[in-house]
């Protein structure tokens, strides 16, 4: 497949339309789970509505609107629609302070803000009198007492309806691939947020990439439930508009499970905490039934592990060895199926390191997890595993038309038409984002094997260096302590230190359920923290994993935290761990574990 050079995002959007017209474009459900549905046709009409909107409003190309809102189906279809008459879309989490909206919405010259519904537009009223550039808030739901100030949608959408199909088609043929499409902020791990400008050329050479790095069919469905405001699920969504499938929304994240019993998704991306957490569901429950099940279930992983080795080096299968495969399957692995909807064919992880051990459990039953490598300055895209061609612990090749090399400290250096344009009004910070001949810096740390695949090793700023002289990248240790099922959350300690010690937070679930069963008061999980036994029990976890490390990997000492999380800003809204604000919170226990 030869890359097309498109115009404009409202160009690919027409094609997909005209090929797809009365085929399903996407689908949501309300909280009884009644579901809605459109096509493609009815969406590009509603598109056309939304942009006509938009003028009415005065918003001029170039302009920047801005999204509050949690992933819905009025995200997209506002997101497209803006794009399509070029104005920039800036998401912002719907998990940000009234503080961190104001930031990105003056940062990004926003003019109009749509905000998901009451308790979002709280915010917004908030920090009013900070957003000087603001025309109008439009409301995806909710209803609002007389103000100039605040519309609800469908008050928003009657304002276009004066406007007609010239003016639209008009504003349509202006925009260029150049253009800028939507501003993404980074979730700031180490500061404060750049806005990463990404143009129409961004997104549709990414969605082509991503179209011939997979395996996409008419008819299929994807699910999408990661926040928006993140580049990830915006390209997953954007894939979609490419391949002409379905996308079907979340309700929420609380509902997730339920929700892809309602999807039943062909393919979807995500981060690696949900495959941590449904794994921990799933070994948990196992042991919690313990008896006859648990010894089924550890059997059928057994057959499972077998079958996954063979399909790796590409062998075939024995046959006593499928017979057994296929009793397994429907003794066990069907029901981790049935949770996911029933017709996963493969999924995607990124935004973090997945542990290889979880990606080899969900393949012995049969779930194929692709790991994958990008960022936002990339339009969240650089390599990714094939469905014909994959491993674990690896990224993978770079997609259809990216380029990858090491720099000589072993950062992992980046090419390709779906590179940024530059930080918004950050011409420093995006100068030295790049390197003196163009290539993107990651601020990864990898190394590039015979056959152009890809292994990240760690983040360049995370690295520990010892006291000793070894180089320890955390990020392995981290996935391997967390698949205790009593861990949550922990960040390794030990930079210039003489060992490794690691702060950690406990499955409230787990934990609860382990205190009852050894009649430890579990009310109230706070008071479990500083309790002996707990201690000791995750101290036994530790060690226990200490045994897949070398000596001066293996964590000393081990000090047990309230959970990081969005609100107490030790946690980024794509559940990133913000590791210098938890060794600054904690800075007294760490340094009790070296005294």
């Amino acid at each position: 497949m030869q890359f097309k050079d498109y115009t404009n995002f409202h160009q690919m959007l027409r094609e997909t339309v005209s090929n797809y017209a009365n085929e399903p474009a996407y689908r949501w459900f309300d909280k009884k789970a009644n579901a809605t549905c459109i096509t493609w046709q009815q969406f590009y009409d509603q598109v056309k509505a939304v942009s006509k909107s938009l003028v009415a409003l005065g918003v001029e190309k170039g302009d920047k609107i801005n999204i509050l809102s949690y992933t819905c189906y009025k995200w997209v279809l506002t997101d497209i629609a803006s794009m399509s008459i070029g104005v920039g879309t800036v998401g912002i989490y719907q998990s940000n302070l009234p503080k961190d909206c104001e930031y990105i919405i003056n940062h990004s010259d926003g003019v109009i803000v749509f905000a998901e519904n009451l308790a979002q537009l709280d915010k917004l009223i908030k920090i009013k009198k900070n957003l000087p550039n603001i025309r109008k808030v439009i409301l995806f739901d909710g209803e609002v007492e007389d103000d100039d100030w605040i519309i609800t949608y469908d008050k928003f959408l009657a304002l276009g309806k004066e406007v007609d199909e010239k003016t639209f088609e008009k504003r349509a043929a202006l925009v260029t691939a150049r253009d800028t499409a939507g501003i993404v902020y980074t979730s700031g791990t180490t500061g404060v947020p750049k806005g990463v400008v990404l143009t129409h050329d961004c997104l549709t050479s990414t969605c082509q990439s991503v179209y011939q790095s997979g395996d996409f069919k008419d008819g299929e469905e994807m699910f999408v439930f990661l926040p928006l405001a993140h580049v990830f699920a915006r390209t997953s969504c954007y894939t979609a508009i490419k391949t002409g499938n379905r996308t079907t929304f979340a309700r929420s994240i609380d509902s997730l499970l339920d929700d892809f019993g309602l999807a039943a998704p062909h393919w979807f991306v995500s981060v690696p905490r949900v495959f941590e957490k449904i794994h921990t569901k799933i070994i948990s429950g196992v042991e919690a039934k313990g008896g006859i099940t648990e010894k089924i279930f550890n059997w059928a992983c057994q057959i499972g592990s077998q079958v996954s080795k063979c399909k790796l080096a590409g062998k075939p299968i024995p046959f006593g060895l499928g017979l057994k495969y296929k009793l397994a399957g429907k003794l066990v692995f069907s029901k981790i199926h049935k949770a996911l909807g029933g017709n996963v064919k493969w999924c995607i992880s990124g935004a973090a390191p997945l542990n290889p051990d979880i990606a080899r459990f969900f393949h012995g039953a049969d779930l194929l997890i692709l790991e994958g490598l990008g960022m936002t300055e990339n339009t969240s895209f650089s390599n990714v595993n094939r469905p014909d061609n994959y491993n674990f612990g690896v990224v993978g090749p770079p997609g259809a038309g990216l380029f990858h090399k090491i720099a000589d400290d072993g950062e992992v250096l980046l090419s390709g038409r779906n590179v940024m344009k530059e930080y918004y009004k950050m011409p420093e910070e995006t100068a030295d984002t790049f390197t003196e001949d163009g290539w993107l810096k990651t601020g990864d740390l990898g190394k590039i094997n015979g056959n152009n695949v890809l292994k990240i090793t760690d983040r360049k700023k995370d690295l520990i260096i010892t006291a000793g002289g070894k180089n320890i990248a955390p990020s392995r240790i981290e996935g391997i302590m967390t698949t205790s099922k009593y861990i949550s959350q922990i960040c390794v300690i030990g930079d210039k230190r003489k060992y490794l010690s690691a702060v950690v937070t406990l499955d409230e679930e787990n934990i609860k359920i382990y205190a009852r069963q050894n009649h430890i008061a579990h009310e109230n999980v706070s008071n479990l923290l500083k309790h002996p036994d707990i201690k000791t029990l995750i101290e036994s976890e530790i060690t226990d994993r200490n045994k897949e490390l070398p000596s001066f990997e293996t964590i000393k000492k081990v000090t047990i935290v309230p959970e990081f999380t969005i609100d107490n800003a030790m946690m980024t809204p794509t559940f990133k761990l913000k590791k210098n604000i938890i060794r600054k919170n904690f800075k007294d226990d760490i340094e009790t574990m070296y005294a």
